[in-house]
């Protein structure tokens, strides 16, 4: 049953994760978004009692590096494939279509594939590392809850 609930869970993860990646056409702004919520739900789901110690941490770490690699996986199958621009002579890089955030059209696609790809799954571990830590500090796990050995 404990099985079957965790895949459930992960299961529904991933699909609002790929709903959120795909509202904004592969931007993954509300997948980033979506890293306060499940940080806030993080302490419930790995049951934090108490004052957290070092393996709390680690947990609360290893999810939120857990989520963001859905992200990075779904950024992954999105953007890597236009990188074949790249090697397209006759490819018109300026018209893709991204913004020019280097001024020149070579390096802003490079950076935004960088952006999507690499930097976007990492702002995500980061917002799910603090919607978990405010929650611990706004509403702390009480220790009187913890189940007796």
């Amino acid at each position: 049953m404990v099985l079957t609930n965790r895949v459930f869970r992960v299961a529904i993860y991933i699909a609002v994760d790929i709903l959120a990646v795909g509202i904004a056409m592969g931007v993954p702004v509300l997948a980033i978004l979506l890293g306060f919520p499940v940080g806030w739900l993080l302490p419930t789901v790995l049951r934090l009692r108490g004052v957290l110690a070092p393996d709390h941490l680690k947990a609360i770490l290893r999810a939120a590096i857990l989520t963001s690699l859905v992200t990075f996986g779904i950024t992954a199958l999105v953007w890597v494939p236009t990188l074949q621009r790249l090697a397209d002579p006759t490819g018109d890089i300026a018209s893709f279509g991204i913004p020019m955030i280097l001024y020149t059209p070579l390096p802003s696609f490079i950076g935004w594939i960088v952006l999507m790809v690499v930097i976007s799954p990492f702002l995500q571990v980061l917002a799910t590392v603090f919607g978990c830590v405010a929650r611990c500090a706004l509403l702390p796990p009480r220790a009187e809850e913890l189940p007796v050995a």
